[in-house]
């Protein structure tokens, strides 16, 4: 565990630390701002080279979430916020500390709203807060209108307002933030996999020819977890499946990136819009 000095009055957040790019773009930009970081990071998931980036960096299983709240007191960090992915497969691989089964018999639905917000209760109860998944990146929510890519074509936005309409009904059931459609039709539909996977079987269905992804986050979404994100892995599995229009909602989907998304964009010829 590497860890460096800290004055009593800098600003301590605690990293619960998923896999990809995320984890290193928030701490990059908290950097800026002067905070002190200190990361929770899982065997398998997170990347190793968060730990030259943090001052003080602890691996765990997942699923040992009472170790998180120990490692986070010990280290004075009043504020913690959850970035990153775990992968599906190792969310049924779990080694469960008390805390935690004491978390999964409290929720009667295991989706991911009510399992993180019971994980975010359980980090009150110690005092320290989840922020916003957003914090520090607010910059890089999606704005409004033509963003990326070529201009869409009026076919292309009948589209993008059929599988508005349709993703948001499919997101309120909690079944997924992500569809595919093309032509009026529904391809695929995300659910416990993952938005690359459904982008997988939606292009293949479409033979990548006019396949949009629709992808929008939930009514009252809860901005400490959970939020819509695009990153130049999303853009690379349009490009292989042949998705060439991806629409998100303005103001509520993260882009992390950006400028590898852009690039990304360009070369392939993949549009990205913004909704509100």
């Amino acid at each position: 565990m590497k860890v460096m000095p800290v004055s009593d009055e800098q600003r301590t957040i605690g990293v619960i630390a998923g896999n990809g790019i995320y984890p290193r773009t928030f701490i990059q930009a908290a950097r800026k701002k002067g905070v002190r970081i200190v990361v929770a990071a899982f065997k398998g998931e997170t990347a190793d080279e968060l730990a030259e980036i943090a001052d003080v960096i602890q691996w765990f299983r997942v699923g040992q979430l009472g170790g998180v709240i120990k490692f986070f007191r010990k280290q004075g960090a009043g504020e913690a916020i959850m970035v990153g992915q775990i992968a599906p497969r190792n969310l049924f691989d779990l080694w469960p500390d008390l805390r935690t089964l004491k978390v999964l018999h409290s929720v009667k639905e295991r989706n991911a709203e009510s399992l993180f917000g019971a994980i975010a209760a359980e980090l009150e109860k110690d005092q320290i807060t989840l922020l916003p998944a957003t914090t520090f990146l607010e910059d890089q929510l999606a704005g409004a209108g033509h963003l990326y890519g070529p201009e869409p074509r009026e076919r292309d936005w009948e589209d993008i307002r059929f599988g508005q309409k349709i993703v948001k009904q499919t997101s309120a059931l909690d079944i997924g933030q992500s569809i595919i459609v093309r032509r009026g039709t529904v391809l695929a539909v995300e659910a416990f996999e993952g938005t690359d996977e459904c982008i997988k079987r939606g292009g293949k269905l479409g033979k990548g020819t006019d396949v949009t992804l629709v992808k929008v986050s939930k009514p009252d979404q809860d901005m400490r977890f959970d939020v819509p994100v695009i990153g130049p892995r999303t853009i690379e599995s349009c490009r292989e499946a042949g998705v060439g229009i991806i629409a998100v909602e303005a103001g509520k989907t993260l882009f992390l990136g950006l400028d590898e998304i852009e690039m990304k964009c360009r070369e392939a010829k993949i549009s990205i819009v913004g909704f509100s």
